[in-house]
């Protein structure tokens, strides 16, 4: 007794989305207009920024240096302070940057040096079977190409009633 199996019908492919011109968002002149205003009020308001605070410095300087010795030295004991707790935020960055680059260039022994080499054989491979190829199967093709064309150009020349 043979069992009958139920395949179902095929589904139709759906047909690929297409690309309305509806779908494609062009700034208009308008818009980049209004772009370019806020681009330009961003930098104004970095420069205004910037300018404030250079002249918040130079007037703590005057202030420091009007301020007596007794100010001046407390300010310059906490400005050492924090010169100390830079330097070992830029020692703690340049450790993580050390550790980084150690792990880069074991990256590029290890796995990058390997593919390059494999990709470099594999170009190799496929240079010697062009050749091959060229050598042993379009070079003949084209002498045979050549020979049958000569005799079709004979047999023209040779048959009655063409010219």
């Amino acid at each position: 007794m043979t069992e009958s199996v139920n395949v179902p019908p095929p589904q139709p492919s759906l047909p690929e989305p297409k690309l309305r011109s509806e779908d494609i968002s062009v700034p208009t002149a308008a818009e980049q207009a209004t772009e370019e205003r806020k681009q330009r009020l961003n930098a104004i308001l970095a420069a205004i920024v910037g300018v404030l605070i250079l002249a918040a410095l130079i007037a703590s300087v005057v202030l420091l240096v009007n301020a007596g010795p007794a100010t001046a030295g407390l300010v310059r004991d906490i400005f050492i302070i924090f010169m100390g707790l830079i330097s070992i935020l830029v020692m703690i960055a340049l450790v993580i940057l050390i550790i980084q680059l150690a792990i880069l260039i074991n990256l590029l022994q290890n796995e990058i040096k390997p593919i390059l080499r494999t990709t470099n054989e594999t170009v190799n491979n496929l240079r010697g079977t062009t050749t091959f190829i060229s050598n042993n199967l379009v070079e003949p093709i084209i002498k045979l190409n050549e020979y049958l064309a000569g005799l079709r150009r004979f047999f023209d020349l040779i048959r009655p009633g063409k010219s």
